[in-house]
């Protein structure tokens, strides 16, 4: 039973997605009812559609690669000495620093559960990764 389930599940979740873009598409190219002058025509596409999307800053971006890490396997200590050595090189990044180290603590707690992640804490942000542990054990 629950094997149909899932398979019913997996089914749907590859065909629905295919069918509401067809449907929506077709949709929104013409209503008949409408009034069909062409200013009233709605079309699927629009002329100032691709407006570039602002830039990330760059503590987010350490912060998205340095999690990237921890998922990927690496150790939380290696990644915590990751993210010392980007805050030594670029000090703008140290006002950011609690607040990615709390959010590796947190993931390494996920990954490895309260006390091996504890055991990983080293003073990088004082003791933010430590906090990070903390909130999720």
């Amino acid at each position: 039973m629950t094997h149909t389930a899932r398979r019913i599940g997996r089914s749907l979740a590859l065909v629905l997605p295919v069918v509401l873009v067809l449907s929506g598409t077709l949709a929104v190219t013409m209503v008949p009812w409408a009034d069909n002058t062409p200013s009233q025509i709605l079309t699927a596409s629009a002329e100032d559609v691709s407006v570039p999307a602002k830039p990330r800053a760059a503590q987010d971006l350490l912060r998205d690669k340095l999690l990237s890490e921890l998922q990927q396997g690496q150790e939380p200590g290696a990644v915590l000495t990751h993210l010392q050595q980007e805050v030594d090189r670029r000090p703008s990044l140290a006002a950011h620093c609690v607040g990615i180290a709390r959010a590796l603590g947190r993931a390494a707690v996920d990954a490895y559960g309260p006390t091996k992640a504890q055991s990983f804490a080293r003073p990088v942000c004082d003791t933010s990764y430590a906090t990070g542990v903390a909130s999720m054990g």
